[in-house]
This record gives C-alpha cells, sequence and structure tokens, in this order.
C-alpha cells in the first residue's frame, strides 16, 4: 500500500455521509483532516489474520474482495468491496484484537481511510457520527445475516443470480474462480451453470 501521490476528492464520502447525517462546512473540513488517502496495488494486502485492524476504509476506486480460507484450504470469499462502499472487519476494528480475514485488492484501488484513533476522536469532535456509524453497522449486520440466511435456503444458480444483482458491474471483471467462492460452488460447477443460464 502507498500513500497516493495525486491527492483524489473527498466528494463521494462526503456524498455517501450526507445520506445519513448533515454536515455543515465547519464539520466537513474537520471530518476530512481525520481521513487519510492510500492507492492499493492489485493483489496486495491491507489485512491478513492475526493482524488487528488499524483502519477503516470507504472505497473511492477499484475492489477488494474481503475472505477467509478454511482448514481444508479453500477460500470463502464474504464481500467484494467496490466504489462507495465502506469496509474492513469491524470486530477487530472495534476490540482491537486480530482479525481472521484477508483483504486484498483485485484491482490498483484508491481508498480514504480512518485510523482507530482518529474515530474515537470524531465521535468526541462531532457527535452525530455516531448515528451514522450505528446506521452503517446496522445494515453491515443485516446483510450478513440475509447472506447467511441465502447461503442456506437458496440454489447455487438463485446465489448466482444475487451475486449479478448485487455487484453487475464485476461480472467481467472479477475471475471466475473468485465468484465461485463467492457463491459457493467450484468453478468448473460455475462454468456450466453459466452455460445453463446462457442457453435459456
Amino acid at each position: 500500500m502507498k500513500e497516493s501521490k495525486t491527492p483524489f476528492s473527498y466528494e463521494l464520502i462526503l456524498k455517501n455521509i450526507s445520506r445519513f447525517i448533515d454536515l455543515n462546512l465547519e464539520e466537513q473540513n474537520l471530518y476530512i483532516s481525520l481521513l487519510r488517502q492510500r492507492v492499493i496495488r492489485k493483489k496486495d494486502f491491507i489485512l491478513k489474520p492475526g493482524e488487528v485492524v488499524k483502519d477503516e476504509y470507504f472505497i473511492v476506486k477499484g475492489c477488494l474482495k474481503v475472505y477467509s480460507i478454511d482448514d481444508k484450504g479453500v477460500e470463502h470469499i464474504s464481500m467484494f468491496a467496490i466504489k462507495d462502499w465502506w469496509t474492513g472487519d469491524i470486530a477487530s476494528f472495534l476490540t482491537q484484537q486480530p482479525s481472521s480475514y484477508f483483504i486484498q485488492a483485485l484491482e490498483e484501488t484508491e481508498v480514504i481511510k480512518i485510523s482507530r484513533k482518529n474515530y474515537d476522536l470524531l465521535f468526541k469532535k462531532i457527535p452525530k457520527f455516531e448515528r451514522f456509524y450505528r446506521i452503517l453497522y446496522q445494515k453491515s449486520l443485516a446483510n450478513y445475516i440475509l447472506r447467511s440466511d441465502q447461503n442456506i435456503s437458496l440454489s447455487a444458480e438463485d446465489r448466482y443470480f444475487n451475486f449479478v444483482k448485487k455487484y453487475p458491474s464485476l461480472v467481467n471483471r472479477v475471475s471466475q474462480k473468485d465468484i465461485a467462492s463467492y457463491i459457493g460452488v467450484t468453478p468448473e460447477f460455475l462454468s456450466v451453470l453459466r452455460k445453463r443460464i446462457s442457453s435459456i
């Protein structure tokens, strides 16, 4: 991961936040002063198991994947983080306990991040951010529960259709192997499934 040599706009992250709370100009400037910009090279990691999460990330451009590897060496992708999304391991970030996840860039990715220290300072300086993060974490938990339920109750075909609906921009950007890992099938099965769907 490297510092961004050419600063990118904070407009997207401010727009994201404005969906839930209103900030005046002074508050916007204070918030921006607590943020840092980074560019993550393709295939680089920002997190590996055993590390404590130091920052929370907002995606400006590119794509990250969040995944774990089971005791059989099988990769399980829990999410793809794309433009205008937040990502990280919330549990590790909040508790400062080691994470069990990998987070890796699938493309060169531009992010805006806030450190745990500045996150705590933010709540003291602008208390309304407690509402923003409460909503953010509630939505994250609801999505996690929904995805867990769908992995149990839906067929592989329906899980693939859900992927396409949720991530339409990624269908041709990420590998078949990664899509297969996300929906819980083998790449070979996904190939057969796609051929069957295309012939309908």
